[in-house]
């Protein structure tokens, strides 16, 4: 408890500090722009008196000074209009918009309050006006604050992603060593019930018992194999599929409620593919146990192997109430679950044994409260 109290204010530490220096970064941005704003607007402001003094100078007044000042702007777009509104010159435009006058018109638009006109008095000859718009430099300085943030939040939403991903791969190895532990502890009692098994044969016990006692021994060694490859690199071989679906229909039809219907459906072609039999088995079986729930103990399932041109498929149809659309692929998710006492790990697990041990497809192909749900597994031809 105590280490997550501090986690949480470690996480709202970074947090604040993270605000703090977002914070800081955009108001001495703000600060900068504002100052090489204020810049613009002096060197405007000489301009605009060095455009004064030649507009009033004589024709023997020496003006290479402001002829100087005249020349050194180039990169701020500047309009001189008159008292009726005409432009009487325009500088730092480009070719394209100033060939243009409806371009021209449009750009004087967007530049016009950009800036508060500087008035250049020409005495006795009246008055006119320079707008101006921003320069290339503090154009790109204004926009600097969101790509600042669109970077930072980039950076987080990484480190956010990092985050999710380590969480949930130590949530998997968790599973997985508690998986490999439950084999292990299952595994000693086991043994000693195949030694207590052999005794029991001696005694001369009735055949039946000691036949139903190997029934679950085996089942147990089933389980057993089962939770030990959790987490593992598997290697698969060819096996007969007909034979899994079989095997996992007969164990399920044999210890289920007689209140269900079993049937089954399954091809005169042998069909031969790379898979794990025990973990395939274990897929078949999570997602006939779920429609044994949804159907609450009563109803009947059918189970269907059959091919198409590049896949085998596996349907398991139950009549059950059927599954709303938006739960499609939140059902297949860890810890989802409408039970009171279920983890939600079943159909998760089927979903990872199908597409990450075999490469292939597990869905919900159609569902509905009249037909029940269709359940496709899907494994790619070898």
């Amino acid at each position: 408890m105590k280490f997550f109290e501090n986690t949480v204010k470690v996480r709202l530490f970074i947090l604040f500090t993270s605000i703090v220096v977002i914070g800081v970064v955009v108001w001495n941005i703000s600060v900068f722009y504002e100052g090489v704003k204020d810049e613009e607007r002096e060197k405007m402001r000489i301009w605009s008196a060095a455009q004064a003094s030649v507009n009033r100078a004589g024709e023997e007044q020496d003006l290479g000074l402001e002829l100087e000042i005249l020349n050194t702007i180039n990169d701020i777009p500047m309009f001189i209009v008159n008292a009726s509104g005409g432009f009487q010159e325009i500088n730092n435009i480009p070719d394209p918009i100033a060939s243009d006058s409806l371009r021209l018109k449009i750009f004087f638009k967007s530049i016009k309050n950009q800036n508060q006109p500087i008035i250049i008095d020409l005495g006795e000859s009246g008055k006119q006006y320079l707008y101006y718009g921003d320069s290339s430099i503090l154009t790109k300085i204004k926009y600097y604050p969101f790509i600042l943030l669109l970077i930072i939040f980039l950076l987080i939403a990484l480190i956010y992603l990092y985050y999710i991903t380590a969480k949930n791969s130590e949530k998997n190895k968790l599973w997985a060593g508690m998986a490999k532990e439950t084999a292990h502890q299952i595994g000693t009692p086991l043994s000693s019930l195949v030694g207590w098994l052999e005794i029991l044969r001696s005694e001369e016990v009735n055949p039946e018992y000691i036949l139903e006692i190997e029934k679950d021994i085996d089942r147990l060694k089933t389980i057993t194999e089962r939770f030990s490859k959790v987490g593992s690199k598997l290697t698969l071989k060819v096996s007969s599929l007909n034979k899994v679906v079989e095997y996992s229909f007969k164990y399920l039809s044999d210890r289920s409620s007689k209140l269900i219907q079993f049937s089954i459906e399954l091809p005169d072609k042998e069909f031969l593919c790379e898979l794990n039999p025990a973990l395939l088995s274990w897929s078949i079986e999570n997602l006939t146990k779920n429609a044994i729930d949804a159907m609450k103990g009563r109803g009947s399932i059918k189970i269907c192997l059959f091919e198409d041109k590049n896949f085998y498929k596996i349907h398991v149809c139950d009549s059950g109430k059927g599954i709303p659309g938006s739960k499609f692929k939140t059902i297949f998710k860890p810890g989802y679950s409408t039970k009171k006492r279920g983890w939600g790990l079943g159909l998760s697990l089927s979903k990872r044994i199908i597409e990450d041990y075999h490469s292939g497809k597990i869905r919900v192909l159609s569902s509905s409260a009249e037909s029940g749900t269709i359940f496709e597994i899907k494994l790619p031809k070898s």
